[in-house]
């Protein structure tokens, strides 16, 4: 039984629930509290580093009394082995410390599909976050990394724009990691990550980090660990983070939910002005460039630029501050490459001094955390013993045609509930 399910219980089976989770992580205190109505979920946060508490009302013998279940980050240890938590403090200490190999292998770890070795990845992420939280407050709150989700459909030149762009960065002091994301064969389940192949040159800068993932099917082009991954880089001091993902299409807006500043990157020959781009994505876009704008594709550029410029007119502006911008440039030349960045640098400090920036990483957290909540409990919901039973027989007739699948989903999800 995970979480989602037991907010969903009512109180005389919370506890009963309670003790068919696996909560090695957790403490439960019992406070007496006769001004509090009983079955009212709350939420109290406390003041200690790492430390969260939900609540929830029971009544214990006609006195309501105040169940808090508290998430310590101290608590988050226990049940470690010695190894693991030499292992978990190994990778902590080398990634604060800039340690490219920990960075890897931290990544690794949290893109494990191992059970156990995702409680260790939310170790690892939970002294992580305290870390990031008080450089931030040494920042005067400010975010310590700029966070750029780049895409565009293939051919667009990506690769190239980005290792043009990261050597400029580099040599300007900054510390880049490029998130590249390749679509993994539905066939096969295998990927070619051959987007570092593809950067030689940034790939051979220590000031440089340049991380392939397959997305394992996830849609929307990210991995369902991009976001965590992105914090580690951050941790690891890293302070510009680029997210380069698959393709475009609608689901791009998970690409948008995890980062500061959305670029869209067009090629000049991509048909007309409706070809290959939907609206919703570049409602999205803070940014739009046309790539390979030099040689005989200047003149089909600059129409393009032209009509994504009048295009973008009639759209819904995303923020109040900050009016989406369209420029040409050429990674192979390098023209307007310095001058994107100008307007990158703009849009940040646009969006801090708004507070819209501030306003818009804390909705991300909260739109990620119910995207992990649905693909865990349908994960969770696959597992379970009433239905994993039920779905071959289910699956084989409905393939007969003996059942509609409407029916057959009606009839897992009743299985389902009835053991809960």
């Amino acid at each position: 039984m995970n979480i989602p399910m037991l907010l969903q219980c009512p109180h005389q089976h919370f506890l009963k629930g309670l003790l068919r989770t696996p909560f090695r992580r957790y403490r439960f205190v019992f406070h007496p509290s006769p001004h509090l109505s009983s079955g009212i979920p709350c939420a109290q946060p406390r003041s200690a580093p790492g430390l969260h508490c939900a609540e929830w009302m029971l009544p214990s013998n006609g006195l309501p009394r105040k169940f808090c279940l508290q998430t310590a980050l101290e608590g988050h240890t226990e049940g470690l082995s010695d190894k693991e938590q030499r292992l978990v403090d190994k990778l902590y200490a080398g990634l604060i410390q800039g340690q490219r190999a920990c960075l890897a292998e931290a990544i690794t770890l949290v893109e494990s599909t191992h059970s156990r070795k995702k409680e260790l990845a939310q170790v690892l992420l939970q002294k992580v976050l305290a870390h990031h939280r008080e450089q931030e407050k040494l920042n005067k709150g400010k975010p310590l990394a700029f966070r750029v989700g780049l895409s565009g459909p293939p051919g667009a030149g990506k690769s190239t724009f980005i290792e043009y762009f990261g050597k400029m960065l580099t040599e300007r002091g900054h510390k880049l990691s490029v998130l590249a994301v390749d679509p993994s064969s539905c066939t096969s389940g295998g990927s070619l990550l051959g987007d570092k192949t593809r950067m030689t040159e940034l790939s051979r800068d220590m000031n440089a980090y340049i991380r392939p993932s397959p997305t394992r099917g996830t849609l929307g082009g990210v991995t369902r660990t991009t976001n965590e991954a992105i914090l580690l880089c951050e941790g690891g001091g890293y302070d510009i983070i680029l997210v380069e993902t698959v393709g475009v299409g609608q689901s791009e807006f998970a690409v948008a939910d995890m980062v500061d500043m959305f670029i869209l990157l067009l090629p000049p020959a991509g048909g007309d002005e409706l070809q290959g781009i939907k609206r919703g994505i570049v409602e999205m876009a803070d940014l739009v460039a046309i790539t390979k704008s030099d040689g005989d594709l200047i003149v089909p550029a600059r129409r393009i630029q032209a009509e994504y410029v009048s295009a973008l007119k009639l759209l819904r502006r995303r923020s109040g501050v900050w009016k989406p911008k369209v420029i040409r440039i050429s990674a192979r030349s390098g023209e307007g490459i310095t001058e994107m960045w100008d307007k990158m640098k703009e849009f940040r400090e646009v969006m801090l001094v708004s507070g819209e920036l501030a306003a818009k990483r804390q909705k991300q957290q909260k739109v990620w955390m119910w995207s992990l909540i649905q693909e865990n409990v349908v994960e969770h919901f696959r597992t379970h013993p009433a239905v994993r039973e039920q779905i071959p027989l289910l699956e084989e007739r409905v393939l007969s045609g003996g059942l509609s699948p409407g029916l057959a989903a009606d009839l897992l999800l009743k299985a389902f509930k009835s053991r809960h």
